[in-house]
């Protein structure tokens, strides 16, 4: 479900900075002014009026001050996004941002008033199924669950126990330990896939066999409420919903998440698995 924020904006502010493709710029230095709305719940600073119960504009005016003068970067493009990530990083609260930076003196030699670059970043959810069936499956899944939480840009809010499964597909190989876990991210679906996929090779993951024994299996199984198909990545995962596997342990952390396509709950999914178990 979409979540609706409540706005607390910051407009023009004037910095003096370093940022530009030209030498000179980065030397000499220039005006830019940079406008955010930051995407909060203020509710509960309405009812107390209590300052540490919402964002101090003051405090991230002043970030964004500090952090734009003291780097230096060429394109207005990182430069908002660095920034917007540091501000998501480093305030409490704040779920999403979005973030204008203009540049006046842009050296164009054409008469404009300014030029400028908007983006919008935000804390996206995804739900992680996590596998092994080789080695000590137990230490492969603990360590992936480790290096994700120390990814910059993510935090694992929750985990779930582990449980021990007969194979899918492929049956001739030894039983799967599986689990799921909670993700707060800041990476768009391809770049945690990426990741993903790095921390399975680091874990030995060879992609063989389809279905075949693996030392570490990690997949995006939900993102927000996100529906995606594409050559690498489906979201949500082909056929979660009829997986015994990936629905208990979610079920465990996420009961009433609903599947985006279908509408229903984890705990609707897993009732139907079993009905459709008992039948067979």
């Amino acid at each position: 479900m979409k979540k609706d924020y409540d706005e607390i904006r910051i407009e023009d502010l004037e910095v003096f900075a370093n940022h530009g493709v030209f030498p000179e710029e980065n030397v000499l230095g220039q005006k830019f002014l940079v406008s955010a709305v930051l995407y909060t719940d203020t509710r509960r600073a309405g009812l107390t009026d209590d300052l540490s119960a919402s964002i101090h504009y003051g405090e991230v005016s002043a970030f964004i001050d500090r952090y734009l003068r003291e780097h230096t970067f060429q394109l207005l493009e990182r430069a908002a996004e660095a920034l917007a990530e540091e501000l998501l990083l480093h305030t409490a609260g704040l779920e999403k941002i979005r973030l204008e930076i203009k540049k006046p003196w842009a050296p164009v030699r054409l008469p404009l008033k300014t030029v400028s670059v908007v983006i919008e970043r935000q804390w996206h959810t995804a739900y992680i199924a996590l596998g092994s069936n080789m080695g000590d499956r137990e230490k492969y899944i603990t360590d992936a669950v480790e290096a994700l939480g120390a990814l910059k840009g993510c935090v694992v809010e929750k985990c779930s126990s582990f449980i021990e499964t007969p194979p899918y597909g492929v049956t001739d190989q030894d039983d799967f330990l599986n689990g799921c876990l909670k993700l707060r991210t800041l990476f768009y679906p391809k770049e945690l896939l990426r990741e993903l996929n790095r921390i399975e090779m680091e874990a030995g993951r060879e992609r063989i066999v389809h279905w075949g024994p693996r030392t570490l299996d990690l997949d995006i199984i939900l993102y927000d409420d996100l529906v995606y198909e594409g050559d690498e990545l489906c979201i949500p995962h082909v056929e979660m919903h009829k997986r015994d596997f990936v629905l208990r342990p979610l079920f465990e952390i996420a009961p009433y998440v609903r599947h985006p396509a279908y509408g229903k709950t984890v705990a609707e999914m897993l009732e139907e698995v079993r009905e459709n178990a008992q039948k067979e």
